[in-house]
């Protein structure tokens, strides 16, 4: 088989393929094969008839068109492989020539990631935020806890902001009620603005027993987007009252006996909260730091694809709220152009970040362990909350290991770099990451519980020797005496 490789772009390239006839006879024996069972010869079982028959009665063209569909898969693969390329998604492929019984030539047109050198990483800084927690956000924390234990009390007076009311709500569009836009006994926050434009403004003032009705754009629903005429009642007006922040409360919510334990143990996971930010960020922050000191061409269907995918995931996860994508825009204060420039912009952001890390994977030569694909499986199955085993029959079933392989090698690739650049905090101390990396996963942890444990045998072996050297005291007295 002979491979000639054309290049029609940085990104693009045209792969043309000749193979000798001979080659092909396994998937023209596979062929006749095949199309016996599926035909019926006087004369002939299924699956019996021969080669000259199906001729015959099929077609030569038939067979030759099956077993080259069967061979293409392979011998595109082994021209690939040849020709040292990196392709990106599917090919387009063309027979230019099939000579029966002497050779066939076939065409592949496909997206390959561009040929690029990764600079010198060894001297790039990064700055990320400062693992300090001040007095402010462990009291926000604190607060927030507070918040969950918080109880509602009825009050006899109009709604005002940040009360709880209790409500109906009714719609209709052109005077037909919208049966998916109602709600009975639906508590709501006042000035909170989660529901229906108009709804904070309507509920203020407010007091039990009364009706209100307003016009704005349903979010949700068959009739989400249009205009309704929505009736809101009032059952009941509550306000919130946060627990005292005392000794009491810290039983109440936590296992500890005071305040000032429980504050001490917000400011620990604070603080560790930080630290994974700052480990988040060196390695966000030393991959942006390498990506701008490379120009790569990207190839644009693999860029339209990320944006296509990143779209699908933001429409699912809309779906799953009950949200409009107008209605989401509205919250982020963009508009759909905006939206999109900057959906557009991440994608083609993280197809660089992508291309970045797997040359910089080929060029430190990494591999991937069966351990480390085990691993991986095993914590993305931990978050998604299914079986690792559940999951990895998925992955392989649906041909997803290839990928998974990939992400694995450039979260690799993504450690190593970050080992290589020099990071420091905002107040200009050193962060080792490293080190913040073994006290996240609790190794730091170890080497303390064992000189802890050592003191401990230390302590006993003291106690011990003192107690004999008492007994061997007191024996020496009554020996004396």
């Amino acid at each position: 088989m002979k491979t000639d490789v054309e290049e029609l772009s940085p990104t693009r390239v045209k792969l043309t393929v000749e193979v000798p006839f001979e080659e092909l006879k396994p998937n023209l024996d596979k062929a006749y094969k095949e199309i016996s069972k599926q035909v019926r010869i006087k004369g002939f079982r299924p699956g019996k008839a021969p080669a000259p028959l199906i001729d015959r009665y099929i077609g030569r063209g038939a067979v030759l068109q099956e077993a080259v569909n069967d061979a293409l898969p392979e011998l595109y693969g082994r021209a690939v492989e040849a020709s040292e390329i990196f392709v990106l998604g599917q090919p387009e492929v063309e027979i230019t020539k099939l000579d029966d019984g002497k050779e066939m030539t076939f065409t592949a047109e496909v997206d390959v990631r561009p040929k690029f050198q990764v600079p010198d990483y060894d001297n790039l800084e990064v700055t990320v935020d400062e693992a300090k927690v001040t007095d402010e956000e462990v009291e926000e924390t604190l607060g927030n806890l507070r918040e969950r234990f918080a109880s509602l009390t009825t009050v006899e007076r109009a709604a005002e902001t940040g009360d709880f009311v209790t409500i109906d709500l009714s719609a209709q569009v052109d005077g037909e009620a919208v049966e998916d836009a109602a709600a009975t006994g639906y508590s709501y926050e006042v000035g909170s603005n989660s529901s229906v434009e108009g709804l904070d403004e309507a509920l203020t003032g407010m007091s039990a027993g009364e009706s209100k009705t307003f016009t704005s754009k349903l979010v949700g629903g068959e009739r989400a987007g249009q205009e309704a005429e929505i009736t809101v009642t009032v059952q009941s007006v509550k306000v919130k009252k946060l627990p005292e922040a005392d000794d009491e409360f810290a039983q109440l919510a936590s296992e500890f006996d005071t305040i000032e334990e429980l504050r001490a143990d917000l400011r620990t996971r604070l603080g560790r909260t930080k630290r994974m930010q700052q480990l988040s960020q060196a390695r966000d922050r030393a991959l942006e730091a390498l990506m701008e000191q490379i120009d790569i061409p990207l190839p644009e269907k693999v860029v339209q694809a990320e944006i296509e995918r990143r779209n699908e995931q933001l429409e699912q996860q809309l779906k799953w709220s009950g949200l409009s994508k107008e209605a989401y825009l509205k919250q982020q204060g963009k508009t759909a152009e905006e939206f999109d420039a900057e959906i557009a912009e991440a994608a083609r952001r993280a197809v660089k970040g992508g291309f970045v890390l797997d040359q910089l994977a080929l060029d430190e030569e990494l591999g991937v362990e069966n351990e480390e694909l085990s691993e991986y499986v095993v914590s993305q199955a931990m978050q998604m909350g299914v079986q690792p085993q559940q999951l990895a029959d998925h992955l392989t079933q649906s041909g997803q290991l290839p990928a998974l392989v990939s992400e694995v090698l450039r979260n690799k690739a993504l450690n190593l770099l970050v080992e290589h650049v020099k990071i420091t905090d905002e107040a200009g101390n050193a962060v080792d990451i490293e080190a913040l990396r073994r006290e996240l996963s609790g190794e730091a942890a170890q080497p303390e519980a064992e000189a802890a444990e050592e003191s401990a045998d230390k302590a006993e072996e003291t106690k011990a020797e003192a107690k004999d050297e008492e007994a061997k005291n007191e024996a020496e007295d009554k020996s004396e005496s």
